[in-house]
């Protein structure tokens, strides 16, 4: 009879859990409207439109939250309007998705020279060297930031208004 309750409690839990797992997408399968919102920010961000990029990105991860390449090109919006941190936060959250996101972590990488943050670049750079044996365009742009490093603009610290 003590078991019982204990052997209940444990198969609604299993059988919690399992109900959850059947309705979830895998990441593979993003929903098409979010990618042609994806395509369309993308666009937009090409085109140096960076607030209706914003925009169309937002809602293509309305559309579907799991959509990994609208958070890197989110980042990139971010960092071309030199929003370092938020450019981060994106990024970080395409990492949730999946840890291995080589452009993410190049994307990262780059925000966080621009930070002046750079042993902490460098550590993304060793994890896409590790995750890039061969040649890969993002171990490429994430070393030749570096090796620029941060720009002038970014490096300077902000100016505090002073009161009267």
């Amino acid at each position: 009879m003590r078991l019982l309750s204990s052997v209940l409690i444990a198969g609604a839990s299993v059988a919690l859990v399992a109900s959850a797992a059947v309705g979830q997408r895998p990441d593979d399968q993003i929903l098409p409207r979010s990618m042609e919102l994806l395509k369309v920010g993308e666009g937009h961000l090409a085109a140096g439109r960076f607030a209706e990029a914003d925009g169309a990105l937002e809602t293509a991860l309305a559309v579907d939250p799991r959509n990994r390449a609208a958070y890197n090109a989110l980042a990139k919006v971010a960092q071309r309007e030199k929003l370092y941190g938020q450019a981060i936060r994106y990024t970080k959250k395409s990492l949730i998705l999946e840890p291995n996101d080589k452009d993410a972590i190049a994307i990262q990488g780059e925000a966080m020279v621009e930070m002046g943050a750079v042993a902490r670049a460098k550590e993304n750079l060793a994890k896409l060297q590790k995750l890039c044996p061969g040649a890969c365009p993002q171990v490429a742009e994430l070393s030749a930031a570096i090796s620029r490093g941060p720009t002038v603009a970014s490096a300077k610290a902000p100016e505090v208004p002073k009161k009267n």
